[in-house]
C-alpha cells in the first residue's frame, strides 16, 4: 500500500474508532457518499466553523452574517444559471462499469497508444495496448477506450413542494399514445409546477438578500455578507472519504466593492484566507495558491484562485477566492425586477462627472468547504511517533496534534484510582472547568497509560491527573499532549493553563 493511501485509511479508521465520522445509515448497509459526524467530529466541526465566523464576521465591522433557507424559489436558480448550466458530461465505461466526468478524464491525442486493464470473459483483467479514440480521453479507472457517448448529468437535487402529490396529477392527465417527445414534454411541464431544489451552494442567498442586508444594517460599500450551511450536489463521482460527497457544508462570504477595485480586494482576501488556514496547521507548506487559467474561468469571473492543500493523493482544492464581477447582482436584478444597486452620494459618477454615483457592486467571493477543512486538519494533525512505555520500553503512539482552538476536548481529568476521594476531586475540577464553557471530560476507565493514549489519539491538549497526594497538597499532574512531559503544579495553575485554551 502506498504511504499516501495508508494515511487516509488510518484517518478513516480513527474517525470511526474514536467517534469523529460514521457512515450514514451504517446498520442498513450505509448510503454511499453520506456521513454522520459523531460526538467528537461535531465538536471539531463546530470549532472550525466558530473560528471562521469569529475571524470573518465577529472581528470585522463591515461583514454581516445571515442564515438562509436551503430551499429557495426556483427562479433564483434560473437567474443564476444553475438550472440551465449546472451539468457535467457523464460517461460510462463498458469495460470496468465505472462512471466518470469526461472533463476530468485523462486526455491524449487521438490514436495515442495506451495500456489498459481489459476485462476478459472469465471476469479477470489483462493488460492490452489500445489506441485512444476520437474523443481524446480514456477511462480514469482502467484506461479503456470502450466508452459510452457523453450525456449531461444535472447536479441539482430536485424535489416537490406543496400539498398535492405531482404523481397523482400526472396520472390524472396522462393519455395513452404519446410518443417519446410529447411524453417527455408532458412530464417536464407537470413536474416543473411543483419543482423545487436543494441548494447546490450557499452563495445565491447572499446575492438575493443583498438589498435587505444593506438597508437594514445601513451598510456602506465595501461590505460583505457571510453564511455557513449545507449544500447538496448530485456528484457523478464521490471520492476520498468526505472530500467529495453529495451533502457537504460551506463557509462563504460575498464581498461587495466598487467596480474597478475588485482585483485589489481579491489579493487582500487571498492573503487573509491563506493566513486563516495556516494559523491552525502544523504543516504550513501544505498550502499553496493556484490561479485558474483563462479557459478555466467561469463566464462571470475575471480572475480566480484556489487555495490548494497537499492531500495524500496530491494537491487539490480546499477553498476558492473568485472575482465574480457584477454578474450575480445584475442577473437577479433583471430576473426579479428589483434594483440591486448601491448609491453613494459622496462619489462622483465617472460617466457624468456629477456628485452621486449609483452602481452595481462587484463581488469578491472567498468560498471554503467546512467539510474539506475538517478533513485537512485531521490529515495535518495525524502523527505516529516513537514513545516509551511505563517499563521504559519502546512503543509507538498515535497522536492528533490538533490546534488547541480546534480540539474537540480541551482537557481530560483523571483520578489515578477510583477510591480515596480521588474521583470526587476530579469530578469537581471537571465541573469547574465546564462552568467556564470549556469542553472537558472526566475519565476513570482503564489504566492511566491507556487513558493518556486514548486522549492523545483524539487530540486532547492536556490531561490532569489527581493522585493520593492531591487531596493533601492541592496539586495535580498536568501532561502535555505534544511533548508528553508531565509536571506537578497547584490546581489553580493547572486550571489557568487549561482556561487559556478557551475559544
Amino acid at each position: 500500500m502506498k504511504p499516501e493511501a495508508d494515511l487516509i485509511n488510518k484517518v478513516i479508521s480513527l474517525c470511526k474508532r474514536r467517534g469523529f465520522v460514521f457512515q450514514s445509515s451504517e446498520i442498513y448497509g450505509g448510503l454511499k457518499s453520506c456521513y454522520d459526524f459523531g460526538p467528537l467530529g461535531v465538536e471539531l466541526k463546530r470549532n472550525i466553523a466558530q473560528a471562521w465566523w469569529r475571524d470573518m464576521v465577529q472581528s470585522r465591522s463591515n461583514i454581516y452574517g445571515i442564515d438562509a433557507g436551503i430551499l429557495m424559489h426556483p427562479k433564483v436558480w434560473k437567474a443564476s444559471g444553475h438550472l440551465d448550466n449546472f451539468s457535467d458530461p457523464l460517461v460510462d465505461c463498458f469495460n470496468c462499469r465505472e462512471r466518470f466526468r469526461a472533463d476530468k478524464a485523462p486526455r491524449f491525442a487521438p490514436g495515442t497508444l495506451v495500456t489498459a486493464q481489459i476485462r476478459t470473459k472469465n471476469n479477470k483483467s489483462e493488460e492490452k495496448t489500445i489506441p485512444v479514440g476520437e474523443c481524446g480521453y480514456v477511462c480514469p479507472h482502467c484506461n479503456s477506450t470502450n466508452l459510452s457517448p457523453e450525456r449531461l448529468f444535472h447536479g441539482m437535487f430536485r424535489t416537490a413542494i406543496g400539498s398535492l402529490d405531482p404523481l397523482n396529477e400526472l396520472m390524472e392527465n396522462y393519455s395513452e399514445g404519446m410518443n417519446k417527445d410529447s411524453f417527455r414534454e408532458f412530464l417536464t411541464s407537470h413536474i416543473e409546477k411543483s419543482a423545487i431544489y436543494l441548494r447546490p451552494e450557499t452563495a445565491q442567498a447572499m446575492f438575493v438578500q443583498f438589498l435587505n442586508v444593506q438597508q437594514t444594517m445601513a451598510a456602506k460599500v465595501p461590505f460583505g455578507i457571510a453564511q455557513q450551511g449545507k449544500s447538496f450536489r448530485n456528484e457523478i463521482v464521490v471520492e476520498h472519504f468526505i472530500f467529495r460527497s453529495c451533502e457537504f457544508e460551506q463557509m462563504e462570504m460575498e464581498f461587495f466593492c466598487e467596480p474597478g477595485s475588485q482585483l485589489e480586494w481579491l489579493e487582500y482576501w487571498k492573503q487573509e484566507r491563506l493566513r486563516w488556514h495556516q494559523q491552525f496547521a502544523n504543516h504550513k507548506d501544505h498550502y499553496r495558491f493556484r490561479e485558474h487559467a483563462r479557459d478555466e474561468l467561469a463566464h462571470y469571473s475575471d480572475r480566480c484562485f484556489d487555495i490548494e492543500y497537499l492531500y495524500p493523493w496530491g494537491w487539490d482544492e480546499l477553498e476558492g477566492i473568485a472575482s465574480r464581477t457584477d454578474f450575480d447582482l445584475k442577473q437577479h436584478s433583471q430576473a426579479s425586477g428589483s434594483k440591486l444597486t448601491y448609491f453613494d452620494p459622496h462619489k462622483v459618477n465617472p460617466e457624468t462627472g456629477k456628485a452621486g454615483w449609483r452602481y452595481t457592486p462587484y463581488v469578491v467571493e472567498p468560498a471554503a468547504g467546512l467539510t474539506r477543512t475538517f478533513l485537512c486538519y485531521l490529515l495535518d494533525a495525524y502523527k505516529e511517533e516513537a514513545s516509551v512505555d511505563a517499563e521504559g520500553g519502546s512503543k509507538q503512539r498515535t497522536v492528533l496534534k490538533l490546534h488547541p482552538t480546534l480540539a474537540p476536548i480541551k482537557a481530560a481529568i483523571f483520578p489515578l484510582v477510583k477510591k480515596d476521594g480521588q474521583p470526587e476531586m476530579a469530578e469537581k475540577i471537571a465541573a469547574e472547568l465546564r462552568q467556564t464553557g470549556l469542553a472537558v471530560v472526566y475519565d476513570d476507565n482503564q489504566s492511566i497509560g491507556k487513558r493518556y493514549a486514548k486522549h492523545d489519539e483524539v487530540g486532547t491538549p492536556y490531561a490532569l491527573t489527581i493522585d493520593s497526594e492531591s487531596l493533601r497538597d492541592q496539586q495535580v499532574t498536568i501532561r502535555d499532549r505534544d511533548t508528553t512531559q508531565q509536571r506537578r503544579v497547584p490546581i489553580a495553575e493547572a486550571l489557568g493553563v487549561v482556561q487559556q485554551l478557551h475559544s
